[in-house]
């Protein structure tokens, strides 16, 4: 993989690491109930794969 290709993974599992952060800092701060177990999940989600792509950079 050439290293602009990884520049561009890097950045859409950096982006998704910052989706989760906010996700669950407003899930946490401002909702309640099933509303706030939903933005939770969504978030690890974005996490995990923030992750992945973030891993697949390196690789």
């Amino acid at each position: 993989m050439d290293p602009m290709t990884k520049m561009w993974i890097s950045f859409v599992g950096i982006g998704l690491m910052a989706i989760a952060a906010f996700l669950i800092t407003f899930a946490r701060a401002k909702t309640k109930g099933v509303l706030k177990v939903v933005l939770s999940i969504v978030a690890f989600i974005l996490l995990v794969f923030g992750f992945i792509y973030g891993f697949f950079s390196i690789i």
